[in-house]
């Protein structure tokens, strides 16, 4: 609670005039001992105690009624986001969450939750007249100054983004300004809750704590959540995108929010160099993903275009952009010999893949090796030392995939601090079977449509463990390591226990060696076209010293909203990018309440939720009328008790009775 008229809280000195004039008035009269009296002040000595208590009440009473008048002269103002007890702060740090997430609307609501916050801010910051204001916004995270809460749906810096928000970080320096700014400060943050955002498991965490509470005035920490659960939303992205001669594949994925019991239709338009077609999907459950060719015109063009499902609960995430530019060959090298290299060649480069090719090199050529048109590397003798070894780890780096099986000859040789266990040998009419592999991720994940790799018909007879640090996806029947990935900049190296050569395996069937190559190889190649694709927010979709940033697509953007926070096609220079949103901001969990009490747990903080998904109601209200409510029961009160009280009977002997003479 706080005061409009504070300055009127100097008449609370006026409480003190009933006492004052009750204390003149026992100065005026005198007392005068008589002996006739005592016998006066016995009778009534029993009920003094009781007049003094009413006397108490009616003094009392007379000082609250003016009081409770002060007070409501002051127009004092409770706010349900400040809460009570609340003294007005010099400073307010607003932490201004407009990720791409706080365009979605709340369930049976039409305003999204990022103006629903900018409206129930300006009600409450008309109460705060005289204290500063400063903005700190999730896109550009650089605190400033605002003038007027009433201009603060007008900025530019509270406009729509794509973008995702870093709630640590914004917290972190809005800890950094505090401790660099002296008064009495209050931190509000106005978000959505969404879990990727409060990144529950940031170490960061723990210092941005520590900033809180060990500033020289701790502020308080009030966090604004509205809208209560979603509306029904779709969402779409394009995972990636290939170029294939004259074809763009693109890898779309489409979730669903809400109940996923029933299949849904929905319609999906695609634009490509402005010419739009638009086709029916059906989406069974939670989610599909699927390949969607596009046929391009020509070989040697560039283009763009997007691929967006109808408006519905959030319309940041109905959209997905992609960009292209001329085919190339998808190139891979074969480093192996013998049987392993024929199979290897295969797998890499299969008959009626157009565009795709495979060397291969033997023995000490491998150090010539030229990476920079290559797509995937496949690696099948001892591990690479020196030069070779740093050429390698660039290739990774920058996206490349490189796939190693185990040498025939024994070595020393590590890469990545990974190295190749001793040869084992299956025992006498056994085989070494493949048990357990990650049906969700890695080279053996199943296809699109759900169908599974047969990995379970991989007999071998020799293998090699890949030992060191990485992460296992795949596991012989005794549990030892098949698969297993270590990731590198952009790209992947794989390890693989077996060779495709018949006296080791029958990996060289196409059952599990054919989808693992090709994968490989597919990513590998992503990084060309990955080229055209960019997130918002990312180094990639900043702008250079000598570049100047255009929009390419006409898919509609908020005439406030800042270029560089938003998705689409953009030009940047000599550069085409296809910038979409994070694809985290899809992610619809919320933060549990728990988790977010447990972050600034030893800070002085305080949750707001605000289930309303309309902009009419206000988050503070003033209390005046209660006070004088509260004026006039006191003086009623004291109208009441200064009633007399009933006349106390006397009790006096009968006379006897008169006695006529006859």
């Amino acid at each position: 609670m706080f005061f409009l008229q504070s300055a009127m809280l100097w008449g609370l000195f006026a409480v003190s005039i009933p006492i004052i004039i009750h204390l003149l008035n026992r100065r005026r009269h005198r007392t005068v001992q008589w002996a006739a009296m005592q016998f006066l002040l016995k009778a009534t000595r029993e009920s003094r105690g009781k007049k003094r208590l009413r006397h108490i009440l009616i003094l009392t009473c007379r000082a609250l009624g003016i009081a409770a008048l002060i007070f409501a002269a002051a127009v004092p103002v409770v706010s349900k986001f400040f809460g009570l007890g609340s003294g007005k702060p010099d400073l307010i740090v607003l932490i201004f969450d407009r990720s791409a997430s706080m365009e979605a609307n709340p369930k049976n609501g039409t305003i999204p939750r990022r103006e629903l916050s900018l409206q129930r801010l300006r009600d409450a910051f008309a109460d705060l007249e005289g204290t500063r204001l400063v903005l700190i916004d999730s896109a550009s995270g650089i605190p400033q100054d605002v003038p007027s809460p009433d201009v603060l749906a007008e900025l530019s810096a509270t406009a729509v983004t794509d973008t995702k928000a870093d709630l640590p970080g914004l917290l972190s320096t809005a800890a950094e300004f505090l401790a660099e700014t002296p008064g009495r400060a209050e931190i509000w943050v106005a978000s959505d809750l969404q879990s990727t955002n409060w990144s529950a498991n940031d170490s960061r965490w723990d210092s941005v704590r520590a900033s809180l509470t060990s500033l020289q005035q701790q502020p308080r920490v009030r966090v604004l959540a509205l809208g209560g659960e979603n509306a029904d939303n779709q969402t779409i992205q394009i995972l990636s995108s290939r170029r294939s001669g004259t074809n763009l594949l693109l890898d779309l994925r489409i979730a669903r929010g809400g109940d996923a019991r029933s299949p849904l239709n929905l319609p999906v338009t695609i634009n490509i160099n402005g010419a739009r077609t638009t086709e029916s999907v059906t989406i069974p459950g939670q989610e599909m993903r699927f390949i969607k060719t596009i046929p391009l015109p020509s070989p040697d063009d560039h283009g763009h275009g997007w691929v967006s499902i109808p408006g519905d609960g959030n319309p940041r995430d109905n959209v997905a952009f992609y960009a292209y530019g001329p085919a190339r060959p998808v190139k891979s090298s074969v480093v192996a010999a013998g049987e392993a290299a024929s199979y290897l060649d295969l797998a890499a480069a299969p008959d009626g893949f157009g565009g795709q090719s495979a060397d291969t090199i033997q023995g000490a050529a491998a150090a010539s090796l030229v990476t920079a048109d290559q797509s995937a590397i496949l690696w099948a003798e001892p591990l690479p030392s020196g030069p070779i070894a740093a050429e390698l780890e660039r290739f990774l780096s920058e996206g490349g995939q490189v796939i190693f099986f185990p040498p025939s000859a024994d070595s020393d040789n590590s890469f990545l601090d990974i190295s190749w266990s001793a040869v084992g040998v299956a025992e006498r009419d056994q085989f070494f079977i493949l048990d357990s592999w990650d049906h969700d991720d890695g080279l053996l994940r199943d296809g699109i449509d759900g169908t599974p790799v047969p990995a379970d018909r991989l007999r071998a007879v020799k293998r090699r463990i890949p030992e060191g640090e990485a992460s296992v996806l795949a596991r012989w029947d005794d549990t030892q390591a098949f698969l297993v990935r270590r990731v590198v900049g952009r790209g992947t190296a794989w390890f693989i226990g077996s060779l495709p050569d018949y006296t080791w395996s029958n990996l060289g069937d196409a059952d599990v060696l054919l989808p693992a190559v090709q994968r490989a190889v597919l990513a590998g190649a992503e990084r060309f076209d990955s080229g055209y694709l960019a997130t918002v927010g990312s180094s990639v979709a900043e702008v250079k010293a000598d570049e100047i940033r255009e929009r390419l697509d006409d898919y509609g953007s908020d005439a406030k909203a800042e270029p560089e926070y938003l998705a689409g096609i953009q030009k940047l220079g000599e550069r085409t990018l296809a910038i979409n949103r994070p694809a985290s901001e899809d992610i619809p969990d919320v933060i549990e309440r728990s988790a977010l009490t447990g972050l600034m747990e030893g800070t002085d903080f305080s949750l707001f939720e605000d289930t309303s998904s309309s902009g009419r109601e206000n988050v503070s209200r003033g209390i005046w009328r209660g006070f004088l409510i509260a004026m006039l029961f006191f003086l009623l009160s004291e109208a009441l008790l200064c009633l007399p009280g009933k006349p106390v009977a006397t009790h006096t002997s009968p006379r006897p009775p008169v006695q006529h003479a006859r």
